[in-house]
C-alpha cells in the first residue's frame, strides 16, 4: 500500500514549510529513514527522512514552495501501484485549497476541487506554455498547481496523461528558460527571520544594558590550556566557549534571567539550556546547548563546534533547537565593538559579545594597553527589572575577569 509522506511539524510554533530539495527524484527506490527533502521552517533548514521503504511515485509539492504542515508532499509505494492522496476537509463548508492542490497534483479528484470561471484570467509559465502548445492542451482546461494558481510544467503533463513526457524541441529564439521557484530559500528565511524579529519588538518590553570586560586574565588563561584541553580533549577552546560557561553559572545564581512570560505571569525555569546563534549563508539559527550549567568548558567547547558544524551542514535535528532558556550571540568575529541583540522569544534575556581588542585602560594609577570586550544584556523589562539584569551582566564580567572560576564545578 502507498504512504503518504506529509510535511511534518518540526517545531511547537511551526505551522508551514518551505521544500527546499528534494534529495531523490520520482521513480528513485528510497530506503525507510534515508534523507529525502530538505525542509525550511520558522527555525531552520532540515533535512527530513523517508517514512518508508519503497519508490518515490509522486512528489506533491515542488521545491520551492510553502505549504501547511501535515498537508501531503509525496507518495511513497511499489511501481504500478496506484497513487491516491486522500482530501483532506477544512473547517468549515469550502473546499480545503491545500488538500485540492495535493489532489490535482496526484492526478486524482477529489469532493468540492475549485474549477475556472468564465473569463477567468489564465496564469501560465512559459515552459507550460510551449508544451501546452506543441500538444494541443487547451491551457484554459487545466487548473494550475503553481504558486497562485499558476499553471506549470507539471500541469500540462498531468492533462497529458504522462507525468514524464518528452518535449518536442522548440526553436532556440523561443526556448523558454527553467522555471524559478515559488521563492528564493533565502528570500524565505529573510522572510521568517523579519516576522519573528518584528514580533519579538512588538510583543516584549526590550531593554539593554552594556559594559565592558578587561580580558587579560581570559586571554591569559586560553593561551595557556588551550594546547593541553586541545591535546586531552580535541578541542580548541573559543571566546565564545568562555562566554557560554560565564552566562550558565550566572544563571545559577540570578534565575530571573532564565525565565519566560506565560499567560499573565512569570515562570522561573529549573533547568538551564543555553542556545548560540550560528550564522549560515541564508540566515541565522540558534542550537541549543543542554544543561550548560553542568558542563566543563571542554564540553561547552566540543558542542558548540559540533552543533555550528552541523548547522552548516543542514543536519541539526528539531529538538537540538528547541528548548533554550537563555541566549549568546558573539560577532567578535567579525571585528564588531558592541551590538544591541534583540530578544528570541519566549527568553527572559540574550547575551551579546563584541570583539576582544586591545585599548588604553586605567590600573591603579598607571595607563596600560589591556585587552576589553564588550558585553550587551538584551532583557525583558516585564519579567526583570533594571537592578538584577545589571547583577547578572556584573557576575558575567566578573567571571570572565577571573576566569579560574570557570574551571570549578
Amino acid at each position: 500500500m502507498a504512504t503518504e509522506v506529509i510535511l511534518p511539524k518540526l517545531g511547537l510554533t511551526q505551522e508551514e514549510g518551505t521544500i527546499v530539495r528534494w534529495l531523490k527524484s520520482e521513480g528513485s527506490r528510497v530506503a525507510k529513514g534515508e534523507p529525502l527533502f530538505e525542509v525550511m521552517t520558522d527555525k531552520a533548514t532540515l533535512e527530513v527522512e523517508a517514512p518508508a521503504s519503497g519508490v518515490l511515485l509522486r512528489i506533491l509539492v515542488t521545491e520551492g514552495e510553502t505549504v501547511p504542515v501535515a498537508v501531503p508532499i509525496a507518495v511513497i509505494g511499489e511501481p504500478g501501484e496506484g497513487v491516491h492522496v486522500a482530501a483532506r476537509s477544512s473547517v468549515g463548508p469550502g473546499p480545503d485549497p491545500v488538500s485540492s492542490h495535493a489532489a490535482r497534483a496526484a492526478g486524482v479528484e477529489s469532493v468540492g476541487t475549485d474549477v475556472r470561471l468564465p473569463g477567468e484570467r489564465v496564469r501560465v509559465s512559459p515552459r507550460a506554455r510551449a508544451l501546452a502548445a506543441a500538444r494541443g492542451v487547451d491551457v484554459r482546461s487545466i487548473i494550475g498547481t503553481g504558486p497562485g494558481g499558476r499553471i506549470v510544467e507539471r500541469d500540462v503533463q498531468q492533462a497529458l496523461g504522462a507525468r514524464i513526457a518528452p518535449v518536442p524541441p522548440t526553436p532556440a529564439a523561443t526556448r523558454p528558460g527553467p522555471e524559478a521557484p515559488a521563492a528564493p530559500v533565502a528570500t524565505r528565511m529573510r522572510a521568517i527571520i523579519a516576522r519573528r524579529m518584528m514580533e519579538s519588538l512588538h510583543t516584549t518590553a526590550q531593554l539593554t544594558l552594556t559594559t565592558e570586560a578587561d580580558m587579560a586574565e581570559a586571554v591569559r588563561l586560553r593561551e595557556e590550556i588551550a594546547p593541553e584541553l586541545e591535546r586531552r580533549d580535541g578541542v580548541s577552546v573559543t571566546y565564545t566557549d568562555l562566554i557560554v560557561r560565564a552566562a550558565a553559572l550566572a544563571l545559577r545564581e540570578h534565575l530571573a534571567l532564565n525565565a519566560r512570560w506565560e499567560g499573565e505571569e512569570a515562570r522561573r525555569l529549573g533547568e538551564i539550556h543555553i542556545g548560540v546563534a550560528v550564522a549560515l549563508d541564508e540566515g541565522l539559527v540558534v542550537p541549543v546547548i543542554r544543561h550548560a550549567d553542568r558542563a566543563t568548558v571542554s564540553q561547552i567547547s566540543a558542542a558548540i563546534r559540533d552543533l555550528s558544524e552541523r548547522a552548516r551542514a543542514l543536519r541539526l535535528r528539531p529538538d537540538e533547537m528547541q528548548g533554550s532558556t537563555f541566549t549568546v550571540t558573539n560577532l567578535g568575529m567579525f571585528e564588531i565593538d558592541a551590538f544591541t541583540p534583540i530578544l528570541n522569544p519566549p527568553e527572559a534575556a540574550i547575551l551579546g559579545a563584541g570583539r576582544v581588542h586591545r585599548r588604553p585602560a586605567a590600573v591603579g594609577d598607571r595607563v596600560e594597553i589591556r585587552p576589553a570586550m564588550a558585553l550587551s544584556l538584551t532583557f525583558d523589562h516585564r519579567l526583570v527589572d533594571g537592578a538584577p539584569a545589571a547583577q547578572f551582566l556584573q557576575r558575567v564580567k566578573h567571571l570572565l575577569e577571573h576566569p579560574y572560576l570557570l574551571l570549578l564545578p
